[in-house]
Formats: C-alpha cells, structure tokens, sequence
C-alpha cells in the first residue's frame, strides 16, 4: 500500500487495491448520482475491477478508515489521465476534490507524464470552470461510449481538457 503525496492530516490518500473495490463502487454512484441523464448506476464491482486492470484509483481514507474520494487514473507515456473523480456528497466542497486532482497530477508526474488529461461529458458544463480553475483548458471533443445506458433521447460527447504538468 503506497500513500501519495499531498495527504492531509484529516486524510491519506493511497493507490487502490482489488479489496477496495466494495468500498469505490459507492462512492462513485453517490457523487454522480446527479447525473439524471443514465438508466441505472454510473459503474459496479465489475466496472472497477476492470478499470484497475488499465489503470490505478486513487482513494482518500479518512482517520477512520472509510474511503471519502476516489478518482482513477491512467498513464498513457508522457500523457497521464484522470476521470471519475468522486467525492462522498456529505465532504462535496471541502476541498478534497483539489486534493484528489493535484495527489493524481503528482501520481502521473512522478511516473514521467508531462501532461495531463481530462474527459468531461458536454451535459455537465458546470464541471468547465471548475476545472478551468485547476489549469486545465478545452483541447477537442470526442464520442462518449457510456458505461451505461444513456435515457432515450439523450446525446453527448466529450470534451478533452489538459494541462502541462
């Protein structure tokens, strides 16, 4: 078990392990619980534990011991990749979602990214200025293939933000 840099006294954050799973899946459906526009949950046991085979999460433990934050991500070369950043609703605004971008951003710098990578779905807008504040900028757009399905009628893609690390 490995702790990452920019843990707090409050939390450490660490690289996930397969039995970590149980306690991922939650917290990612409650915080994407506002997205309206998916039939169903936005990921499962399964969903992570295939994800883990690509990539790494991150997760943030707080002193009790239960997981308060996750985010994955990928190395790509130079180029690393974050997504699914969650935050347990009852922490939203506390700044643990910094935390979690800049322990990820360091994660990647440390295993010889120089940029780093975002996805965000075009029907989340207000998620733009967030992370324009963390540096990032809108480089393109690309097709969303949902882990799951999207209710009729609903269409999106991606747009792709980046930042040199």
């Amino acid at each position: 078990m490995s702790t990452v840099p920019n843990s707090s006294p409050t939390v450490s954050i660490r690289i996930a392990n397969a039995t970590d799973v149980p306690a991922i899946v939650p917290v990612v459906n409650a915080a994407y619980a506002i997205e309206m526009f998916f039939q169903g949950t936005r990921t499962d046991a399964e969903g992570v534990a295939e994800m883990m085979q690509k990539g790494e999460f991150l997760v943030a433990e707080s002193a009790s011991g239960g997981i308060v934050a996750t985010v994955y991500t990928e190395l790509r070369g130079e180029r690393g990749y974050f997504g699914m950043l969650a935050v347990e609703p009852s922490q939203q605004g506390s700044g643990l979602g910094r935390m979690m971008v800049e322990a990820t951003e360091e994660h990647c710098r440390s295993h010889g990214c120089k940029h780093m990578d975002i996805a965000v779905l075009s029907l989340r807008p207000e998620l733009l200025p967030l992370y324009r504040k963390f540096g990032y900028f809108e480089t393109g757009t690309e097709e969303f293939h949902p882990p799951c399905s999207r209710k009729v009628g609903v269409e999106c893609h991606l747009i792709i933000m980046s930042k040199a690390l």
